[in-house]
């Protein structure tokens, strides 16, 4: 590649760079909509702030002419400079105040504006779906959702007071510098050009280094989500090694674009300061000049080199914001990527407003339940479909067991009915009703769920329970821990049912967490439900009273259980298999027994030895 080519490329780069900064600038002014009044009056208070600022130096000025007229005219007038000196005081004093009501007004502002972001942020993940979260690392999701909001904040808050208040003093100062002396301001203006090209240039050059270390800020908190997450699994294996050495590779590319976003960032404000020093020697040998030869006096030289002063800290001011703004922008971009992300597809109308579809209390019966898989068929990507072809039928009340070896798309058909996912071809019928017909919230009213992985959260136990049912009574909620052998633990619990759980619950064991879900199942009182490998993690004893607390769940209920140990699903009235995203058999478990097939082998393999057959892809969990 030529260096032309080179060259090229790279100006299209920074063209292409440029216009995305500025449409994501535009985007977040247009935040600010909602509190322009807010902002109006930090203008406005900024502007008096201003006025009063610029206006003293030339009182000052004054108050040197009076000096200077007592020492060499031997006309010195006291009551002229005190009163001068004292409204120069008293301005001052109005500055101070004007600037404080500035900054907090201002200060307001920007946190209205970080908490609408924020609850935008927080609204948007609830409206993305699975796919999303699977393609991204959650320690990323979460580093949008916090570190860049809150950069966001503090670069608004000190860029808006800051900014304002540069351009408004800048305007002052230059206009003060033309009344005194068109010829001082025409020297004083020289710099300005050389002033924007550099700030400009700067700019262009560190936005890649800000977005670059705000998505290196995202990766870092990625693994260090994992790394917290999965600590046991570290120390266990010995990884701890690869783990530092993982996130010391992540912290030296944080460290290194870090480094250089601010170092490129921060050569603007050395070269106005050189610049403005220049020009302050210009101004106080050309003023002396002028007042050599009489067209100006000392107190208006002086007054000058203040408003030189005034004119020149903005502009410096205006270049130290570069870095600022930069990494607003950058983390801007980030936050604003995440609320353009693809969403849910709408739902239909909403249900009326009270119990949800499909709720009913613990042992009311079943209020239907009729689940129908007609030729199901969807992929994660179009070209690789996951399932293909599923038809079959669950009856109310029916326990309908999903088996097969891993990756065999036992999951994604619960996923399917839960509609986390949506088909690729045919239709999921409940009781008669197209899900699609219904939404979500409605869908999801009907089912309750038993997962894997027993997900508590830092409160109390009975609130981990009441979580099925908010508002559930003191009865409700002891009757389904005791329907699910919760009670007789939680009670020999120093305090019992307000026992706080935190860290994911590790002050109790897996099957009492286990268990603890399944009561929350149950106070849910859904109509359908789905039991996804509740026992995989468990002891065999553990298993025993899962098996029987899921039992008595499932009283009723048309029920989908997800095994890889077929002893839990024996007594089910139907079992499918899954082999290749397909459903091979189907029946009870004598009936598939008799068939000598697929479950068959299954069976045999985990009861009669035959542990050696598992690791197939035909045959094997």
């Amino acid at each position: 590649m030529t260096a032309a080519t080179t060259t090229t490329a790279d100006n299209a780069a920074n063209g292409a760079g440029g216009a995305a900064a500025l449409a994501t600038g535009r985007r977040l002014l247009r935040l600010l909509r909602p509190v322009r009044g807010r902002m109006l009056a930090a203008v406005a208070a900024t502007c008096a702030f201003v006025a009063l600022n610029v206006s003293a130096p030339k009182l000052l000025g004054d108050a040197t002419d009076v000096v200077v007229e007592g020492v060499f005219g031997g006309i010195f007038n006291e009551q002229k400079l005190a009163a001068v000196l004292l409204l120069v005081a008293v301005m001052y004093i109005g500055a101070s105040a004007f600037s404080w009501v500035q900054g907090a007004v201002t200060a307001t502002a920007v946190q209205r504006v970080s908490y609408r972001l924020r609850a935008a942020v927080e609204d948007k993940l609830a409206r993305l779906p699975s796919a999303h979260f699977d393609e991204q690392r959650r320690g990323d999701v979460l580093s949008r959702a916090t570190n860049d909001v809150d950069n966001i904040s503090q670069a608004l808050n000190q860029l808006l007071n800051q900014l304002i208040l540069s351009v408004l003093m800048l305007l002052g100062a230059l206009s003060m510098m033309l009344w005194l002396s068109p010829l001082l301001a025409v020297i004083a203006l020289v710099t300005v050009p050389f002033s924007t090209v550099v700030t400009v240039l700067v700019a262009r050059k560190s936005q890649a280094h800000f977005s670059e270390q705000w998505s290196t800020t995202g990766e870092l908190n990625a693994h260090l989500e994992e790394y917290i997450t999965g600590h046991e699994v570290l120390k266990a294996f010995g990884r701890q090694g690869l783990a530092t050495e993982t996130f010391t590779n992540s912290n030296d590319r944080l460290f290194r674009t870090s480094a250089r976003a601010q170092y490129v960032s921060g050569a603007v404000q050395p070269l106005l300061v050189f610049v403005s020093n220049l020009n302050y020697i210009a101004v106080a040998v050309v003023g002396a000049l002028q007042v050599t030869a009489g067209a100006m006096t000392i107190g208006g030289v002086q007054a000058f080199i203040q408003f030189s002063r005034l004119f020149s800290q903005p502009i410096g001011q205006i270049g130290g914001m570069v870095t600022l703004i930069q990494s607003c922008l950058a983390s801007a971009e980030r936050v604003f990527a995440l609320l353009d992300a693809a969403e849910i597809p709408p739902d239909g109308d909403e249900p009326d407003a009270g119990e949800p579809s499909g709720a009913r209390q613990p042992g009311t019966g079943a209020t239907g339940g009729r689940v129908v898989f007609d030729a199901v068929t969807f992929g994660y990507t179009r070209e690789a479909p996951v399932v293909r072809d599923l038809s079959f039928t669950a009856e109310p009340g029916q326990t309908v067991a999903i088996v097969g070896h891993t990756g065999a798309g036992k999951t994604t058909m619960v996923n399917l009915l839960m509609r986390f996912y949506e088909l690729d071809s045919g239709r999921i019928t409940i009781d008669g009703a197209d899900i699609t017909e219904r939404s979500r919230d409605e869908l999801r009213s009907m089912i309750g769920m038993v997962l894997q992985d027993a997900w508590v959260f830092t409160g109390s136990i009975r609130e981990n329970i009441e979580y099925g049912r908010p508002g559930a009574s003191e009865a409700d909620v002891v009757a389904a821990a005791e329907a699910s052998l919760v009670d007789h633990f939680v009670r020999a619990l120093p305090d019992g049912y307000a026992t706080m759980l935190g860290n994911d619950g590790d002050t109790l064991s897996q099957g009492q967490r286990q268990l603890i879900t399944i009561a929350r199942a149950h106070l849910a009182g859904r109509s359908i439900l789905v039991l996804d490998e509740a026992t995989s993690s468990v002891d065999t004893r553990t298993e025993v009273q899962i098996r029987q607390a899921m039992q008595r769940l499932r009283h009723g209920r048309t029920s989908f259980v997800i095994a890889h140990r077929l002893s839990t699903v024996r007594d089910a009235d139907l079992i499918l298999v899954m082999d290749h995203g397909r459903i091979v058999e189907q029946g009870n478990h004598q009936q598939l027994l008799a068939a000598k097939g697929h479950y068959s082998r299954l069976y045999d393999a985990q009861f009669a030895g035959g542990q050696e057959s598992l690791g197939s892809g035909e045959s094997g969990l």
